[in-house]
């Protein structure tokens, strides 16, 4: 497992590069919250945006898992424990102002920008504060 890599995946580097296109400056590997021992992919402390760049298998994708035919009862429990920190991250960076996004790694990076993009120029403004998904 020591190959997976925490950050500078593939569709996050992609991401990145189309968010820097639209002009939007952002910390990487960033731990939103002190004292929340998570960290987001992409954090625009600003405007208190929080984006995740999830995996399709690691964060169990409703469109793309497939559960794993070896060893299966650890990696449902694997799978079902890194949903429920999501959910959890969400509901603490929620509680504390932030809006959460979350972006599939199948997602096209361009529309992903395109939505992040809308949300942190909203914020920025003061125009919209609602939660993202």
């Amino acid at each position: 497992m020591r190959a997976n890599r925490r950050r500078d995946t593939g569709p996050e580097l992609a991401l990145r590069s189309a968010l820097r296109a639209r002009g939007l400056g952002y910390r990487v590997d960033a731990q939103p919250l002190p004292g929340l021992r998570r960290r987001a992919d992409i954090v625009f402390i600003g405007a208190k945006v929080a984006v995740f760049c999830d995996g399709c298998y690691w964060h169990g994708c409703p469109e793309h898992y497939r559960p794993a035919r070896t060893n299966s009862d650890f990696w449902r429990s694997k799978i079902t424990g890194n949903r429920s920190r999501d959910r959890d991250t969400d509901d603490k960076l929620s509680d504390a102002g932030w809006i959460v996004i979350r972006v599939w790694e199948h997602e096209d990076p361009k529309a992903a920008a395109d939505r992040i993009a809308d949300v942190v120029i909203r914020r920025r403004t003061g125009v919209g504060s609602e939660i993202v998904n």
